[in-house]
């Protein structure tokens, strides 16, 4: 596996679009241990900053995100995860969280 680099906390960035219609759909972060579940399970796991706790993308809501595939950038301190989602990818209930213009 690729030397990934995780911050000073341990994360790392994860962008996340849809595999088919390639709409971003959410920025979310990662640790080691949900990177791992991503990659066990086949849904999107993610660590929660506010929270500090790992969670699974639609484990309460059923808007789970199946993982196609996961790509690394350049400098190995993002990742691209090319989902198929179950649903909306905001709590808000939109599709994507990039859903307002800014003025």
């Amino acid at each position: 596996m690729m030397n990934l680099k995780f911050d000073d906390r341990g994360l790392i960035t994860a962008v996340v679009q849809d595999a088919q219609t390639h709409t971003v759909l959410m920025v979310a972060w990662m640790n080691q241990k949900a990177l791992e579940l991503t990659q066990q399970t086949g849904e999107a796991h993610f660590w929660s900053r506010s929270r500090q706790e790992l969670w699974h993308k639609g484990g309460t809501s059923g808007n789970v995100q199946k993982v196609q595939e996961i790509r690394v950038d350049c400098d190995a301190d993002t990742l691209l995860l090319l989902v198929d989602p179950a649903g909306p990818a905001c709590h808000t209930g939109e599709t994507s969280c990039f859903f307002q213009n800014l003025d």
